[in-house]
């Protein structure tokens, strides 16, 4: 190439030195409680809360919380990090499965072998060799796309240096790969929404608490449980909202809670149960709108000012046009199981109330998963609710501590990952479509895409293994790639099945930097180092960084500079810096930035209803389309213009005798899969050592199974075994059992540990999102009469030593090194400023990462929340903002 490549060697020899390293990285903050406690504590900060860590000799001993920072911290802080970080379960060393290591030169390297031979355990400079010649034989034999990154989402960790930011750093700077479009939490209303009231709305803030203390009358949890699903965050957990919600019960508001089983949040705020027949919340809807229709209970006046469409969807409630079905109350009782007289009364109630409804985003992971949001906000604006305080729609109340007020203030921003040359994506919830079918077309969010031939998955950070739907045909699917290359602190179900295994160091090993409040961004954090890595694992960054070097990349991506200063960079980068030096915070741990007084009165979309004029939606039509003609022309057979009814693939309307519904929530003691290697908090919950499913009781008598027995859940998908814990407080027919476990197969196939997505389906949402159905699943019930000894999810792979294997290790020649040359040499070109702007800075939590992944309404619809965040002057959000126009997947050629 044509510049200059320096090594890291190289820069050191030069004898640069990291900023203030040596005084900063070992610095520790004082004991926040007791002054005459033990002082060797330090500052750090997780998803689960921020903490002072106690280390005695080199090792940390305990979790000191700070009442200051978090007054209600969970097990999974006080508990599970010390747990965790010395679990038998972490990866020691660099490993390579064993007929990868013996055959990596014939190419026979024997893929369905995964899961099931031993690895060997490898130095760093094989390891690195392998990964590095990996990339260079797919990009160079296949192209760039053929190199698949599963890394979605950068839940690893809270701090700014994530692996899949790291990853997608090193992999654009050699041409880019095949990424995830959307993500799994929330894909199909992410796609839906903005089309139907201009924002994404999963990911926007909610209406300050203090205007649902003040004015609500009803609030609706419709799937929603916040007290459960706020006990941790993408960033850091405070619990800020936990008070707040008591406020507003004891201040006389009236919870409704409709779900097929009883919440933790349901107790905590009172609310009344109403129970409903998995994914036929839209035909509830719809009844109801029908008898608001049929009692003159809707605001004509607000859908005419403020939607578009409402006459084309209120027909087709009332059984005109094609589809000549009245929604009456008495249709949707069949489907949903909800007396009709109760969904008359509860129409009532929310339509002569100020009424609030918050929906879960379980409601929208089924099949035609855009219409039940969609359902919703349709309801609100037909009774005149949206954008008045204490009313309206929200649906992020349970996450990120939704509904605390927002500071607006920028927060700090780690590096860019840069321009990824490769266009072509993979929707996330369909990573197994496309490995078995390259080449084949597809629709995402209205445009063509092709499934790329995938030769190699690049993993960090991400355990796909539990996330993706039918785990078997995963399985099966990941024989057709050559190479699969893992970054993971643990021994997680993405490392078992990879070919080489990067051992990372926990974020306790490494210094970073974070912040507090997904929406009310008012805290600065300190990630400092607390102990040394443990065995050879690396930093996340020191593992590209490695990378990097043997790519002959690492000026590029390090840019020149030592680590730490990237982390006072990032901190410059937030409003905190403009009050408190950065040594000032990072001796202290943190930093508070202030709230202003009227965010406490701010309710979602009031500038739209006080001024919709002058504060249009960003939708076609700047209203609300209840009815939304953009969606109809694409002539989707599964997703319509309007909300509306569909059957599903399997529900409890079709479902043979004996199946019973099977949904899968986000764990109470987890954050996805995070945390279930933590023995302490497995002795909280686990029944004989598997993941509890909740049963009703009549449903477990009928099949002879008592509490606490073990019960296998199967379908012609797969089968898992679990241990029953029966109960009245969740609906006959529905069985509950928490999502992200580790899996462990035994001799018959079955997951002996719980996985439910041994049983989920790869059924899409619907050809607009081609969002995952997790939760639109049917499964039988047994009693398990045969299991094979315990639960060894959490024990090691058998792991060899390497002179018992035939290896030869790879000189530079086998490496072919220099072939980057040509693959890079005309990639390079200077960045234009505003999409230098883009990569470094605007970066949010499960946002698109290419200008291409979104048209420019919905670009217009999410930039009002991630400008702020990324600390954009209004010159600089002009900037991007004409940059992305230029290049959304709908700006002009």
């Amino acid at each position: 190439m044509s510049f200059h490549r320096p090594t890291r060697r190289g820069f050191m020899q030069g004898g640069a030195a990291a900023f203030g390293a040596a005084t900063l990285m070992n610095s520790t903050a004082l004991a926040s409680i007791d002054p005459n406690s033990f002082s060797n504590r330090t500052f750090h900060a997780t998803h689960y809360g921020p903490f002072e860590a106690v280390v005695r000799d080199g090792r940390l001993i305990g979790i000191n919380t700070m009442m200051e920072l978090d007054a209600r911290p969970t097990e999974m802080l006080t508990q599970g990090v010390l747990d965790r970080t010395y679990d038998r379960s972490r990866i020691d060393y660099p490993m390579v499965r064993k007929s990868y290591l013996e055959n990596w030169q014939t190419g026979d390297t024997r893929p369905e072998l995964r899961g099931e031979e031993p690895y060997v355990r490898v130095d760093w400079d094989t390891a690195l060799d392998l990964t590095a010649k990996a990339l260079l034989d797919t990009a160079t034999n296949y192209g760039n796309e053929a190199i698949f990154s599963s890394s979605y989402g950068g839940w690893s960790h809270a701090g700014v240096m994530r692996p899949n930011v790291l990853q997608g750093r090193l992999l654009n700077l050699m041409g880019g790969c095949t990424n995830t479009q959307g993500d799994w939490s929330a894909g199909a209303s992410q796609i839906a929404l903005p089309r139907v009231i201009g924002d994404m709305e999963v990911y926007s803030p909610q209406s300050a608490w203090e205007t649902i203390r003040d004015n609500t009358e009803v609030f609706l949890l419709v799937g929603c449980d916040p007290i459960k699903n706020n006990r941790v965050e993408f960033r850091v957990a405070d619990h800020g909202m936990y008070a707040p919600w008591e406020m507003i019960r004891d201040a006389g508001v009236r919870f409704i809670s409709i779900n097929p089983q009883r919440t933790a949040t349901d107790d905590y705020l009172n609310a009344e149960w109403m129970r409903i027949i998995p994914n036929t919340d839209v035909a509830l809807f719809l009844a109801m709108a029908y008898h608001v229709l049929d009692q003159g209970l809707e605001d004509r006046a607000y859908m005419e000012r403020y939607t578009v469409g409402a006459d084309r969807w209120i027909a087709y409630v009332q059984g005109e046009g094609e589809d000549a079905t009245p929604k009456t109350p008495e249709w949707a009782a069949a489907i949903t199981g909800i007396d009709a007289d109760e969904i008359r009364a509860l129409a009532e109630l929310l339509a002569t109330s100020t009424t609030s409804i918050a929906g879960a985003w379980s409601l929208q992971r089924a099949q035609h998963g855009e219409m039940t949001h969609w359902a919703i906000v349709n309801f609100s604006a037909l009774t005149g609710q949206i954008g008045r305080p204490g009313s309206g729609v929200g649906f992020s109340w349970h996450y990120g501590n939704g509904g605390m007020p927002q500071s607006g203030q920028a927060t700090p921003t780690g590096l860019s990952q840069g321009r990824n040359f490769v266009r072509g994506t993979c929707p996330a919830g369909r990573i197994t479509d496309m490995l078995e079918n390259p080449g084949m077309e597809f629709t995402y969010n209205g445009n063509p895409g092709v499934y790329p031939e995938v030769h190699m998955i690049f993993n960090a950070g991400n355990n796909f293994m539990s996330h993706q739907q039918d785990t078997n045909r995963l399985i099966r699917a990941l024989e057709t790639v050559d190479t699969i290359v893992s970054v993971d602190v643990w021994w997680t179900a993405a490392t078992r099945w990879a070919d080489i295994v990067l051992p990372a160091s926990s974020s306790l090993e490494r210094d970073d930097i974070t912040s507090g409040g997904t929406y009310s961004n008012d805290r600065v954090y300190a990630m400092k180092k607390v102990i040394d890595p443990v065995g050879e694992s690396r930093s996340d960054y020191e593992i590209f960084e490695g990378l990097a070097d043997k790519l002959g990349l690492w000026a590029q991506f390090t840019d020149g500079e030592e680590y730490m200063t990237h982390i006072r960079a990032a901190y410059e980068r937030s409003s905190a810096a403009d009050e408190i030096p950065f040594e000032e915070f990072w001796e202290k741990g943190y930093a508070r930035m202030e709230v202003p007084d009227e965010a406490r009165a701010w309710v979602r979309h009031s500038a739209f209803i006080d001024d919709p004029e002058g504060n249009p939606l960003h939708t076609t039509s700047g209203r609300i389309e209840m009815y939304c003609e953009d969606i109809a022309a694409m002539e989707i057979d599964d997703c319509p213009g309007m909300p509306m009814w569909m059957e599903k693939h399997e529900y409890l309307g079709n479902a043979e005798p004996g199946q019973l519904h099977v949904v899968s929530p986000h764990p109470w003691f987890r954050l996805h899969s995070q945390m279930d290697q933590s023995e302490s908090l497995r002795d909280l919950y686990k029944v004989q050592g598997r993941e509890p499913v909740r049963i009703n009781r009549q449903d477990a008598e009928e099949r002879g199974i008592a509490d606490g027995d073990l019960v296998e859940l199967y379908n012609d998908r797969g089968t898992v075994i679990a241990g029953a814990v029966l109960s009245d407080e969740i609906m006959p027919g529905v069985m509950s059992i928490y999502e992200g476990c580790w899996p462990q197969l035994d001799s018959q196939g079955r997951c002996n540990s719980g996985l439910a997505n041994f049983l989920t389906s790869t059924q899409r949402a619907s050809g607009l999102s081609q969002a995952n159905t997790a939760n639109t699943v049917l499964a039988s019930l047994r009693r398990c009469e045969d299991p094979e000894g315990p639960n060894m999810a959490y024990e090691k792979p058998d792991i060899v030593e390497m002179d018992e294997v035939a290896f030869a290790a790879p000189d530079y020649d086998d490496l072919g090194l220099d072939r980057l040359y040509d693959l890079t040499d005309a990639l390079y070109a200077d960045m234009e400023p505003a999409e230098r702007l883009f990569y470094e800075r605007c970066t949010v939590c499960h946002g698109p990462r290419e200008p291409h992944h979104f048209t420019q309404l919905q670009w217009r619809g999410i930039t009002p929340s991630m400008f702020p965040r990324a600390g954009l002057d209004d010159e600089e959000a002009a900037m991007v903002t004409d940059y992305l126009m230029r290049h959304a997947s709908d700006a002009p050629n």
